[in-house]
């Protein structure tokens, strides 16, 4: 049995958890697995976290190309994040000969093609079960377990802080901001929140599964996404009223003309499989034409959740070094579907209305709604203070596009004051 040298670039809370399980388990992976994983070098610019894991100084640098560059080192776990430096970093290792593996969502959601073609031109491996979904496993199911299915359907809740806050909300009356703040006391949040309050995590993650889903190139710029700043303590109160749960969702969907994309807040029924995943959990829910449905559920984030992927990930590619194999599955990209844009979209539609408290607004608004297309399948009025009213519109299937054009002229109602929430309707 051969030792496999790892280098380890990049230290923080995911690092660490790499240090941990590598060490408490070696000895384990030699008998399960039939591997030696030895952690040979480490790169991190702040030496003071050397000390903190108990690391041994000569194995310590602060140039991460000196990991690279070490001849002995067989593998390479990139965990610095970003598409900057860990893109150069990922590129050398690759361009060394060297198999990559790594957490960095970003850089696979923006420049993976770019990343893939340069494991395939040099013969290695490029592994990222933890880019999402932490520890759950999912990127390994689609390209292997799942293979034989076309994926229909590929969605979830994959940001653990934007689902701990959704959970806050709904039990316990909080607004956003209340939130956001106890997210954050409770270090689920950041404190720049942009990337998971604004639905930019989710995206990164929801091109990466698609990409895998559907065999064709889906990059974080093609989706559109909407996040949870503008929801309100009563729209989850209504939707709960009308037996609904409201979860920020990542969708991806094959469609006639190509990939249907998404991330935003989305109303769906309270027993859907989805609708009880809550706190700081990660649920993905996948449907395949031979498999029918199944969800992967865990901790989507966290030291040693995401850490077992890590490592998950550098035994397969011990194993392929022990037995000296080929690459084990590269680029999936085989395929060149469309992603249409979300005004194609027909879904349902929850629209919450500000009004002036007077005979005739429903009317109104109804023959607006009539005149685009966009038929109602219930209201709800609800009387405010101050001479308005709220009035919640949940409509039939209907085209994004018409929905989008009919708010734009109810909005310019003499009795409207507002168009104080829309949010999407799927019916799972």
């Amino acid at each position: 049995m051969r030792t496999v040298r790892v280098g380890l670039i990049g230290l923080g809370t995911v690092g660490s958890g790499v240090v941990e399980i590598l060490n408490r388990h070696r000895d384990d992976f030699r008998r399960r697995s039939g591997v030696d994983v030895e952690l040979a070098m480490f790169a991190d610019r702040n030496t003071q976290r050397f000390a903190d894991l108990g690391l041994a100084p000569e194995r310590c640098v602060t140039d991460a190309q000196a990991v690279i560059d070490d001849p002995s080192i067989d593998v390479v776990i990139e965990l610095i994040g970003g598409t900057g430096v860990a893109r150069e970093v990922v590129l050398a290792a690759l361009g060394a000969g060297k198999s990559v593996v790594t957490a960095n969502k970003a850089l696979l959601a923006s420049n993976g093609e770019e990343v893939m073609a340069a494991a395939e031109a040099n013969g290695v491996d490029i592994l990222f079960e933890a880019s999402v979904g932490g520890g759950i496993p999912i990127i390994g199911p689609l390209k292997h377990s799942l293979t034989s299915n076309e994926i229909q359907t590929v969605m979830g809740i994959v940001n653990g802080t934007t689902n701990y806050m959704l959970t806050r909300m709904a039990e316990d009356g909080l607004d956003y901001e209340t939130a956001l703040a106890e997210a954050q006391a409770k270090g689920f949040a950041e404190a720049d929140p942009t990337a998971d309050v604004d639905g930019l995590d989710a995206a990164a993650k929801i091109a990466i599964l698609s990409s895998i889903a559907f065999n064709s190139r889906v990059v974080m710029s093609q989706v559109p996404a909407e996040g949870i700043r503008g929801l309100a303590p009563e729209d989850i109160a209504y939707a709960r009223e009308m037996g609904y749960t409201i979860k920020l969702l990542a969708i991806a969907r094959r469609a006639e003309n190509g990939i249907d994309v998404r991330v935003h807040p989305t109303m769906i029924t309270s027993t859907h499989p989805l609708a009880s995943v809550n706190g700081v959990y990660n649920a993905i829910y996948v449907v395949g034409d031979a498999v029918g449905e199944t969800m992967f559920f865990g901790e989507g984030a966290g030291s040693l959740p995401a850490a077992s992927a890590v490592v998950g990930d550098v035994i397969e590619v011990a194993r392929r070094i022990q037995s000296t194999c080929a690459p084990i599955v590269g680029c999936t990209c085989t395929e060149k579907l469309a992603v249409r844009d979300i005004s194609e979209l027909e879904t349902e539609y929850y629209v919450r209305l500000a009004v002036a408290d007077q005979p005739g607004v429903l009317a109104a608004v109804a023959t607006v709604f009539g005149e685009h297309g966009v038929s109602i399948s219930s209201v709800l009025q609800k009387r405010a203070e101050g001479g308005l009213a709220q009035i919640v519109y949940v409509t039939h299937v209907a085209l994004e596009a018409n929905v989008r054009s009919a708010l734009a002229e109810i909005e310019a109602l003499d009795v409207v004051e507002t168009v104080a929430a829309v949010i999407r309707v799927e019916e799972l």
